[in-house]
């Protein structure tokens, strides 16, 4: 859209100043203030405190009463120390915006302000500003706190940049699109010995490798072919020195599934595994085993017009509608379990990965993600002429 070309060097500096004020979940201050402001300068009423540091801001459409849609950007950092150097590189030690929310962010205020100018539409727009995507369940919170209640939509939808796809390429897939997200802590518990004398112990380093080994078959040997799951064990601690087996280890990790059916049978074989191999080696286990997000699950008819408000954007070469499942998380899920929706990805060109301290957004999506919204909206809440 021309308008919003024109007017990409005034989006590309709120992008800047919002990934040099980096926070975390929940501690999202500075970031929902700006956001605020921007939005209350566009002419909208502004709801904030939703998961405390959350916001709601609604459009009413000039052609009158119409159907109620939400749009969500997420708003929460990293803790990542940022290694760019660029002169909006982060002003606080250790966060970071390494996942692109800044650009989230900026891509929908373009869209609220383009929309509050010229709202010819029918029906009402919540643009929803969430915190504390990246582990915490920002959005699990704001559905507990009443965003649905409160602000009732027919259909919700996201947005999330992916780097090193070609650029300007929508991506998606009907049906679950990210894996459910559930993490593990397992305190294996033996008795410590001289290391040459190891009889007189029960080793926990030997029972925690054999674990990590086993649970390998639980995907190899439990889990269908056809179906997916990721077991993947990210810490190991425990020790303090060459020639003691110390009394315990600690394993960590995380398990991506993407069908109640398979994470139920993860969990499960997970558990026995564990507990099979301790006694096996005569140690013990503590297990914490905690589900976290669920699987995002894009619905059929909202996928399908997505897609449509994509490929009036980018062109139908440039709409991907089978897009690989991806066994990355996100937590829209939650919201798309209480409303129909859909969530895309927008592909930014080469670059950095996400989580990467390297990392930075690519400003020139900005008008891109921002016509998306707008043709989203005119195409759902533009009664035909």
């Amino acid at each position: 859209m021309p308008a919003l070309a024109q007017a990409a060097e005034e989006f590309t500096s709120w992008r800047r100043t919002l990934h040099a004020m980096p926070e975390t979940a929940f501690e999202e201050q500075r970031t929902s203030a700006f956001v605020a402001a921007r939005l209350t300068s566009f002419g909208l009423p502004v709801h904030r405190g939703l998961a405390g540091t959350g916001l709601v801001a609604t459009l009413k459409g000039a052609r009158g009463e119409g159907p109620a849609i939400g749009l969500r950007a997420d708003m929460d950092a990293l803790d990542i120390h940022e290694a760019t150097n660029l002169p909006w590189r982060s002003d606080t030690p250790g966060k970071m915006h390494a996942c692109g929310h800044d650009g989230h962010m900026t891509m929908l205020l373009a869209a609220a302000r383009h929309l509050s100018a010229d709202p010819d539409f029918a029906g009402t727009v919540h643009f929803v500003f969430q915190p504390a995507e990246e582990n915490e369940g920002g959005a699990r919170v704001m559905v507990e706190q009443g965003l649905f209640e409160h602000f009732p939509m027919q259909a919700v939808y996201g947005l999330h940049n992916w780097p090193n796809a070609p650029f300007g390429t929508f991506l998606g897939r009907p049906g679950p699109m990210f894996a459910a997200f559930d993490i593990f802590e397992v305190r294996v518990i033996g008795r410590g010995a001289h290391a040459a004398m190891p009889q007189r112990g029960i080793d926990p380093v030997l029972t925690a490798s054999l674990i990590v080994a086993q649970l390998q078959s639980i995907v190899a040997r439990a889990v269908s072919p056809q179906e997916a799951a990721v077991v993947t064990v990210t810490q190991i601690h425990g020790g303090d020195t060459w020639n003691v087996i110390p009394d315990e280890v600690l394993l960590r990790g995380t398990v991506r599934t993407f069908t109640s059916e398979v994470r139920d049978l993860v969990e499960q074989r997970f558990r026995a595994v564990v507990e099979g191999v301790c006694a096996a080696q005569g140690a013990r286990a503590e297990i914490r085993y905690e589900r976290r997000y669920p699987a995002l699950v894009n619905h059929g008819a909202e996928f399908a017009h997505a897609l449509d408000a994509a490929r009036l954007t980018a062109g139908a070469g440039a709409v991907v509608a089978d897009f690989e499942p991806i066994m990355a998380a996100e937590d829209f899920a939650y919201m798309l379990e209480k409303a129909p929706g859909a969530y895309l990805c927008l592909a930014s060109g080469p670059g950095a990965n996400l989580h990467n301290a390297q990392y930075d957004f690519n400003d020139a999506l900005i008008p891109v993600g921002a016509s998306y919204w707008v043709h989203l909206v005119h195409s759902l809440l533009r009664p035909a002429a």
